[in-house]
């Protein structure tokens, strides 16, 4: 197993695959669009079948969480029918799957980080339409590996992080919620630890067992809060600004798409049956950080 298709190209994970992929001997066959676009079942196809990969990591999502709630039948079209798709072309290939989904699938109302065998009841049209995803994936092709994750963030594209550094050069104070609670996950230790999931199955061949639903998110919890003062504090280390944070509540801060209050996730599966691990969030933060920098 080398070629391995990555979607999603300009995406925050895609990225994170093109370096991590290749350091370990795979050819990382990035597609985006034009060419690739889930809500174009023939450019699918086409290009599919074109590249003739060993193995398939759908990035490529609908993540506009709000944005889904005035269009879920978009939402739809990419996070459940592009994975379907997917899933009966490398069922037909007869080569793994892995299909990335989210912590949105839950409620948040368990009040302990949920396992892969907890029941899913997502709370607005974004998790329904990745929870429809992971079932589409899963029902064509029995080799399919979901990796459930969660606040991801990277030195490129549209983030969390990226968004409070840029709101911390023009404010002197911000407002972050502090209700909230989950695992923020450097989209290069996603990358690295897919990669390692790949090498597995490149070194022991697939083995049945393997296939099913995990969780990877960065290790620990925290909440969007702590997060922001997590960044800022990293950031003035190295001279940039630091503005005064307060939490908020959710209810402060109203959106279209309800959140999940507690989406932590457990990651105890994914170490047991692969032996991968993410690192620490604050390691995640620190190593994108420093890639901010050289950039």
């Amino acid at each position: 197993m080398r070629r391995i298709l990555v979607t999603g190209r300009a995406g925050q994970l895609a990225t994170g695959l093109e370096a991590s992929l290749p350091a370990q001997g795979f050819e990382a066959l990035l597609v985006g669009r034009p060419e690739f676009e889930l809500d174009k079942p023939e450019t699918v196809i086409a290009a599919f079948h074109a590249l003739k990969p060993d193995a398939v990591v759908n990035c490529a999502a609908w993540t506009a969480v709000d944005a889904a709630e005035d269009n879920e039948a978009g939402a739809f079209r990419a996070n459940a029918l592009g994975p379907a798709l997917l899933g009966r072309l490398t069922q037909d290939a007869g080569i793994p799957l892995i299909q990335i989904s989210t912590d949105y699938v839950f409620d948040g109302l368990k009040g302990t980080p949920y396992l892969e065998s907890d029941l899913p009841n997502p709370l607005g049209a974004y998790g329904r339409t990745k929870l429809a995803g992971e079932w589409a994936a899963q029902a064509a092709n029995p080799r399919c590996i979901v990796l459930r994750t969660a606040w991801v963030f990277a030195p490129m594209g549209k983030n969390f992080l990226r968004t409070m550094l840029a709101l911390g050069e023009q404010r002197p104070e911000l407002r972050v919620v502090a209700d909230q609670w989950g695992s923020p996950t450097a989209a290069p230790d996603l990358a690295d630890a897919i990669t390692s999931i790949l090498a597995r199955i490149s070194a022991n061949g697939w083995r049945d067992d393997v296939a099913g639903t995990y969780h990877a998110t960065g290790g620990g919890f925290t909440t969007w809060y702590s997060f922001a003062e997590a960044i800022f504090d990293l950031h003035a280390k190295h001279g940039g600004p630091r503005p005064k944070v307060h939490a908020i509540t959710t209810a402060d801060y109203p959106t279209k798409a309800k959140r999940p209050a507690d989406g932590r996730l457990d990651n105890g599966k994914l170490a047991r049956v692969f032996g991968v691990v993410l690192p620490p969030w604050e390691a995640g933060l620190a190593r994108v950080m420093a890639a901010l920098r050289q950039a």
